[in-house]
């Protein structure tokens, strides 16, 4: 049988101590920026901008709802419209059910 001493310097010197958290955190920070500025970022300004469509829909406007039903403003309320899908049906949706503007283009040229 092998003698423990022998063992013990095979295994090596000790480990020099505790690793510095620093590379750690910045790749977390790099990480981090990373999904920030393609995820998080593009999210908020596209809903920022269905926000101000939404603020500017009026009385006559043709709507793309989320569901992909077409359809026409005939009233608006306070936190509703009244949609006109056909010649004798309306429907009353909810303001956060409106997609997109049936007539303008969902995203813009530069």
């Amino acid at each position: 049988m092998a003698d423990p001493r022998s063992l013990l310097l095979l295994a090596g010197p000790p480990t020099g101590g505790e690793q510095s958290p620093l590379p750690s955190l910045i790749l977390m920070g790099l990480i981090f920026s990373i999904f920030y500025f393609v995820l998080i970022l593009p999210m908020r300004q596209k809903q920022r901008k269905l926000e101000n469509l939404v603020k500017t829909l009026k009385a006559g406007d043709r709507v793309v709802l989320s569901s992909g039903i077409f359809g026409t403003i005939v009233a608006v309320e306070d936190d509703a419209f009244a949609l006109r899908i056909d010649q004798n049906t309306k429907i009353r949706i909810l303001r956060s059910a409106i997609a997109a503007r049936q007539d303008q283009p969902e995203t813009e040229k530069k």
